[in-house]
């Protein structure tokens, strides 16, 4: 594990070189992932540091290294049921819905989204925007090209959320996944198709630094498992940014394991796992 020196080089290393700012970042999480960083890249802090400091190719790697990438089709089944049944529903009359997805990785939940829209009769009206510090996890969003063994475990997320309605078991939506993506078991790929990867607008944005870069409110903002990576002062600047860019009323979907808290709970109201704008 990295020492408490070792991270505090790092920083201030990749700050003023490459211009990215990990000193609000969850120190343990931080030490953690740079330890992993060494280790992947055969070299000590010395040569981490002097290799960044050389080449902004290099820093732009290790950036890529160091954020965490990890999502899924209907990450946690019970949020998007309550998505389904109880939030969306309250869009029917809306001429436009904007949605943005903070910190998307590598799409999967851009995509689950726009599923469920379509399910709705919705995804004509909705304006769904992605964003991600790492430009590799965005050009596979653009794509919506994934691993089909390593995904194969998150259709029963679909199942659940597209085909089952827990509220009555008695309804069941026999949903063909073909209808959505294509599936080739042999060439381990699961390809989502054209008129979901043409609809969304992925670009690069940094949650520590840049702000609102649609210049547009959002009636739905996503940001799940990217906060709990950082420290309470960083967590408290995306909520400044996500209130600012939230209509009032708008709805925030956070993590399973993350909440608001200090200043901005007077701002929202939560309802289960999702918070309202106040």
């Amino acid at each position: 594990m990295a020492e408490d020196q070792d991270i505090s080089l790092f920083v201030t290393t990749l700050k003023s070189s490459a211009g990215y700012d990990f000193s609000e970042y969850s120190e343990k999480s931080l030490k953690r992932r740079l330890a992993k960083v060494m280790m992947d890249n055969k070299c000590d802090l010395t040569g981490l540091v002097n290799e960044i400091k050389r080449s902004q190719t290099f820093s732009e790697k290790i950036v890529k290294e160091i954020t965490v990438n990890t999502t899924e089709l209907f990450r946690d089944p019970q949020v998007w049921q309550v998505l389904r049944f109880k939030i969306l529903p309250l869009f029917r009359d809306y001429k436009i819905i904007n949605i943005w997805h903070a910190g998307c990785s590598t799409g999967q939940e851009v995509y689950s989204m726009m599923i469920l829209l379509n399910e709705l009769g919705l995804i004509d009206k909705a304006k769904i925007y992605g964003t991600d510090i790492n430009t590799d996890v965005l050009d596979i969003a653009r794509k919506g090209l994934y691993k089909y063994r390593f995904n194969i475990g998150y259709l029963d997320n679909f199942d659940k959320v597209i085909k089952e309605n827990p509220y009555n078991y008695e309804k069941y939506n026999d949903i063909a996944y073909s209808k959505y993506f294509e599936i080739d078991k042999a060439k381990d790929y699961i390809k989502m198709l054209p008129f979901l990867t043409e609809k969304p607008v992925f670009k690069k944005h940094d949650l520590v630094k840049d702000n609102n870069i649609f210049y547009n409110k959002f009636d739905i903002i996503f940001c799940r498992n990217v906060i709990i990576y950082f420290s309470y002062n960083l967590q408290n600047r995306a909520f400044d940014l996500f209130q600012s860019s939230l209509y009032e009323g708008g709805y925030l979907v956070l993590g399973m394991h993350e909440t608001i808290l200090g200043p901005h709970t007077v701002n929202f109201e939560k309802k289960e796992q999702i918070y309202i704008r106040k």
